[in-house]
């Protein structure tokens, strides 16, 4: 059985004393001796050989021990974070989570609760590593030149950022597409060369052959080069594409085509959200509405597709409330109009963050990214948290 490190890391006595005799039942966990100064903690826990556990109690000193958990979480990659708290809150969960963490349990300690959240931290150190939650993002107008590009590669950029997981983005505009224009990208494989390997694909070949923006997590998909080549993709390949990638990503963004034929049509069938790009012009909004009308009739959520306004300003003669009165629909979020920083950015081939990132439409694109991670949060942790309360 494979040994493993536990460091904890409370105020409490009495809750420090409880932990060390929980974890004594176990015969493959070591107990490392613990530490008061963080700096230290980060050093042990950078020098243990193999895999480890570090338990902490943030019922004291939120912030601090937050920071902890994220230098732990960037440095050491074979260590996985069980959070406690006396005072739990759906908001305190997300920033832990967001953090690093990967369990949570409230004080004071239930024993089975306990077990059960080491045990799943155990258990992942053992399995193949898969993603099941991986989350389906589509960027899609069906008018051109609308601004949806550069939408999905800078938040694909900003995702991979900030959740530190691997995140995909594939260019599926298959006639025009320009994401390896906009990232300054050569790639040596596209879309094409991975759904004839189909067969072969596993997360070692994925992670060699995608493309990777510099040292990032975030890797690319380019568009087949040639014409005929997107003429023998068929639909079905699209969903067989999208689910072995799941396996390896946490994200996919796709830049959709400005159309609705049936390879874009798979892809927003499996899309969990599609943002609906456009701006507030009556041309625009006519297409968004259209957009919306084949949305109901191919059977999707209303909250699956959510409005983006791009190059929002302040001072149009069309409102963001005539937008939603139009569209009947609330508007999710607004990219301010910055067409110097944008196409600043295109021209050097660079993500707006990194050509200028103090603008406001780069602060934009990171304030979305972390609303969409945040929300994602919210959904998969509310209904652990509400058990966690009922169970108290």
């Amino acid at each position: 059985m494979q040994k493993i490190s536990a460091l904890i890391l409370s105020d409490e006595i009495s809750t420090n004393e409880v932990l060390k005799l929980f974890i004594s039942e176990y015969d493959n966990i070591d107990l490392l001796e613990s530490s008061k100064n963080y700096t230290e903690i980060l050093d042990i826990l950078s020098n243990t050989i193999g895999k480890s556990v570090f338990i902490v109690d943030l019922s004291n000193n939120k912030q601090e021990k937050l920071d902890l958990i994220l230098k732990i979480s960037q440095q050491c990659p074979d260590c996985s974070i069980l959070a406690l708290s006396d005072n739990p809150s759906v908001d305190l969960i997300i920033k832990i989570m967001r953090a690093g963490a990967k369990e949570f349990i409230p004080v004071p300690i239930i024993k089975n609760e306990f077990i059960e959240a080491l045990n799943k931290l155990i258990y992942k150190f053992n399995e193949p590593k898969r993603n099941n939650k991986c989350k389906i993002i589509s960027v899609f107008s069906n008018k051109g030149g609308i601004g949806k590009t550069s939408l999905a590669s800078n938040l694909a950029l900003e995702l991979a950022k900030i959740t530190k997981e691997n995140v995909a983005l594939i260019d599926l505009n298959f006639q025009m597409g320009d994401i390896t224009t906009f990232l300054d990208l050569k790639p040596s494989f596209n879309i094409s060369y991975m759904l004839e390997n189909i067969d072969k694909i596993n997360e070692t070949f994925l992670l060699s052959t995608l493309e990777r923006y510099k040292n990032t997590n975030l890797y690319v998909l380019a568009d087949p080069p040639y014409f005929k080549q997107a003429d023998n993709i068929q639909p079905k390949q699209i969903t067989r594409l999208f689910n072995t990638l799941k396996d390896t990503f946490s994200y996919i963004i796709v830049d959709a085509e400005a159309s609705f034929d049936g390879k874009n049509i798979a892809a927003l069938d499996n899309s969990d959200v599609i943002f609906l790009v456009t701006v507030a012009n009556l041309p625009a909004l006519r297409n968004t509405q259209r957009c919306l009308e084949l949305f109901e009739k191919l059977g999707y959520d209303k909250d699956k597709a959510k409005i983006i306004v791009n190059r929002y300003m302040e001072n149009d003669e069309i409102k963001d409330t005539d937008v939603e009165k139009v569209l009947s629909r609330p508007i999710y979020w607004k990219i301010p109009n910055n067409y110097f920083a944008i196409m600043s950015a295109i021209n050097k081939g660079v993500p707006v963050s990194v050509s200028n990132p103090t603008t406001n439409v780069a602060q934009s694109y990171k304030d979305l990214a972390q609303n969409l991670t945040d929300n994602l949060y919210k959904q998969n942790m509310v209904q652990k948290f509400e058990n966690i309360l009922n169970n108290q």
